[in-house]
């Protein structure tokens, strides 16, 4: 009997150590481990036992269960000094047991949990001056790249009426909602929300400024984020009520302005960035976009060119210290044909980090950005 025990007790702490992925937390902590039954497979088998685990899922039919119990099946398979085998039995919370949890889980955040003291996530909101120069595919293949480099990784779609990150990265689900508590969506290595993903979305959405401002605390505080190394934010364009907005949540952002070439996206671009003599945020860099087009050899620069080198210069002026230039992307065809299938550009087709082109190019952007 003694010796069940010990095992029982020695699984637990192995178990201690499996995450849940959507909450960040282990299925100890987390009240998920039921029970854990040792019994010896059969009077003749010295050492062979039979270990069932009891897992309570947060919700009925969760996405994530066969991930759980296989990292459960791998934790009990560890166990040295013993043969086990182990049965997973699951099922899911009563309703008292995930109201409780989710009551100890908002208890723990509060609010924006991004503002208290001592949180380390880098945030990066990503801001154009006008619509249609690529801000959204740069935040999307930068997310991705982050992810793919071991960072901890989530992003915000604060363009609420133009919003694109869930067909960039392929999304066509809801957010797991766990009594009013929503779990974040994760593609390719990057927990994603936004307005895109619920019911009615596909309408055109017609709020005023208040409620603009409301839906990204919502998005900040009754989404369970856990702590990530880096939070993006892919902002409206122009200098509007969200851009704002993130300002007063968000004062640890960094701004990352996105512009093309051409006078007429820069000069807007400027502007956007000006924001910061105003609210509590630095502009980290400028990104230029669509840069030049590369055929046989030569970089053909369809948009002018200047347009990034220019922002960069005004800024740098307007706000007293050094706002640099930090890449200029080339125009690739290959960068909307794989994000509207779904998949960003700077990852192969099993996820992985491209070594070259538009991965090398975006591997260095994020580096800089995190140095």
């Amino acid at each position: 009997m003694s010796e069940t025990r010990e095992i029982e007790a020695a699984i637990y702490e192995r178990l201690s150590r499996v995450i849940d992925p959507e909450l960040g937390r282990s299925v100890t902590d987390l009240g998920m481990i039921a029970a854990i039954n040792a019994v010896p497979a059969a009077q003749d088998a010295d050492g062979d036992y039979d270990v069932t685990v009891h897992v309570e899922l947060t919700v009925e039919g969760c996405p994530l269960s066969e991930t759980i119990t296989n990292q459960i099946n791998g934790a009990v398979a560890s166990y040295p000094d013993a043969k086990l085998t182990p049965h997973i039995e699951v099922s899911s919370m009563s309703r008292d047991k995930l109201d409780d949890l989710v009551a100890d889980l908002k208890a723990e955040r509060k609010q924006n949990p991004f503002n208290k003291p001592g949180v380390k996530t880098r945030i990066f909101a990503i801001a154009s001056g006008k619509g249609g120069v690529g801000k959204s595919s740069v935040t999307a293949n930068l997310a991705a790249t982050f992810a793919a480099l071991g960072y901890d990784t989530a992003a915000i779609d604060a363009d609420i009426y133009g919003f694109s990150l869930p067909r960039l990265f392929g999304v066509h689900t809801q957010p797991t909602n766990l009594n009013g508590m929503l779990m974040p969506v994760t593609a390719w290595g990057v927990k994603l929300i936004s307005i895109g993903m619920f019911a009615g979305a596909d309408r055109a959405i017609l709020w005023r400024g208040p409620r603009l401002q409301r839906s990204l605390e919502q998005f900040l505080s009754d989404v369970w984020w856990g702590q990530p190394d880096v939070l993006l934010l892919d902002l409206a364009p122009g200098t509007g009520d969200m851009a704002i907005s993130v300002a007063q949540a968000l004062p640890n952002a960094e701004l990352v302005v996105v512009t093309t070439p051409q006078p007429s996206a820069s000069d807007i671009a400027v502007r956007s960035g000006l924001v910061a003599l105003q609210v509590p945020m630095k502009v980290r860099g400028v990104v230029e976009n669509m840069s030049y087009y590369e055929h046989k050899g030569e970089k053909l620069r369809i948009f002018g060119e200047g347009g990034g080198q220019r922002v960069s210069e005004q800024l740098t002026e307007a706000l007293g210290y050094d706002v640099p230039l930090m890449t200029q992307l080339p125009l690739v065809p290959e960068v909307r044909e794989t994000g509207e299938a779904g998949r960003p550009a700077v990852l192969d087709a099993d996820g992985a980090l491209r070594a070259d082109g538009i991965g090398k190019t975006f591997r260095s952007l994020a580096e800089q950005l995190m140095a």
